[in-house]
């Protein structure tokens, strides 16, 4: 086997995510990449080290013996060539130890959470990095990327998550709810029942983890066959939506764009558990707690401010808000 110098990092960090992802087509999604051309760019680090590094079939890619003892090698590289260009950022901004970088996904919850923390750490030189898969803020965890990361996993379709990393729940059981066209038959109900959208399109971003997967089980469990779009940018989709084109699951603090209304579902069959991830030892124990009370306090704000998710934690007398389930 030839040496994994001979090998670019890049290389070792496609084959990384493939075994961490058990899958070319989401390695590649991932990575930024298209399929084919991941697939071609391992059959060249195949040829190069020469020998099979992982077996596909329909379960998924897994790594051959000879995989194994590649990323065995690989995975250390990785860690250290991140650790190195991390520790350069650092002395070419002379930020020292005075630094957080934040991981997240896509949510009402980050301003108000960043807010928070630029109060609280005046400071500290304080960074954002928003992603719509929560795997890869795992990994960029796990490599000293990043410090925190708030993520998400959908009910059913567990997370990959890296050695090392931890995480703390901020909402075990987070709703999702069903983005419509004002002018959809189903707008005008409080609570929509997913046999009143059987004939619509539903968008999916191919990005967003298992989320499309997620679909398919419900529909399934409930004999349903609906036809899912993948749209991965935000307006086109909202577009689609509010001309009646398609309807869109969502988070239940999000805005309605133009033209659409948000419901929920009901019997509430999408949800997914909300966490804040770390790596173990990573932070003082005292600066998450500050963090994931900042990120709370944020959330909170956001489920405050929309209307229909306080109509639903009412109606499901959830102790998240103060006011919510006293009457």
């Amino acid at each position: 086997m030839l040496p994994l110098v001979e090998l670019e990092v890049r290389h070792l960090r496609a084959l990384c995510a493939i075994a961490d992802t058990g899958s070319v087509r989401k390695a590649a999604v991932q990575l930024g990449m298209t399929q084919p051309s991941l697939t071609t760019q391992l059959r060249r680090i195949e040829s190069t080290i020469g020998g099979l590094l992982f077996t596909r079939g329909q379960t998924g890619s897994r790594p051959t013996p000879l995989g194994h003892s590649v990323l065995s090698r690989a995975r250390p590289i990785i860690a250290e060539m991140s650790a190195l260009v991390t520790a350069a950022r650092e002395a070419a901004c002379g930020v020292g130890g005075l630094r957080l970088r934040i991981g997240s996904i896509g949510s009402r919850a980050v301003t108000g959470w960043l807010r928070r923390i630029h109060q609280r750490l005046p400071d500290t030189d304080t960074t954002i990095h928003i992603e719509v898969s929560s795997n890869t803020l795992l990994q960029l965890l796990a490599t000293n990327q990043l410090d925190v990361a708030f993520v998400h996993e959908a009910a059913g379709f567990p997370l990959h998550v890296p050695a090392g990393v931890e995480r703390r729940v901020l909402i075990a059981g987070e709703p999702r709810f069903v983005s419509l066209s004002a002018a959809h038959p189903a707008a005008s109900r409080p609570l929509v029942r997913l046999a009143e959208l059987a004939h619509d399109a539903w968008i999916v971003d191919p990005t967003a983890d298992e989320e499309a997967a997620a679909l398919r089980r419900v529909f399934t469990a409930t004999g349903l066959d609906p036809r899912l779009v993948h749209v991965r940018d935000n307006t086109t989709a909202a577009d689609l939506v509010a001309s009646g084109e398609a309807v869109r699951p969502c988070q239940p603090t999000a805005d309605p764009a133009p033209g659409t209304v948000i419901r929920p579902l009901a019997g509430d069959p999408l949800t997914a558990q909300l966490s804040l991830a770390s790596r173990h030892g990573s932070l003082p124990l005292r600066e998450l707690d500050a963090l994931y009370g900042d990120l709370m306090a944020s959330y909170v704000a956001a489920a405050e401010a929309s209307t229909t998710y306080r109509a639903w934690l009412d109606r499901n007398g959830s102790p998240l808000l103060p006011s919510v389930g006293s009457h």
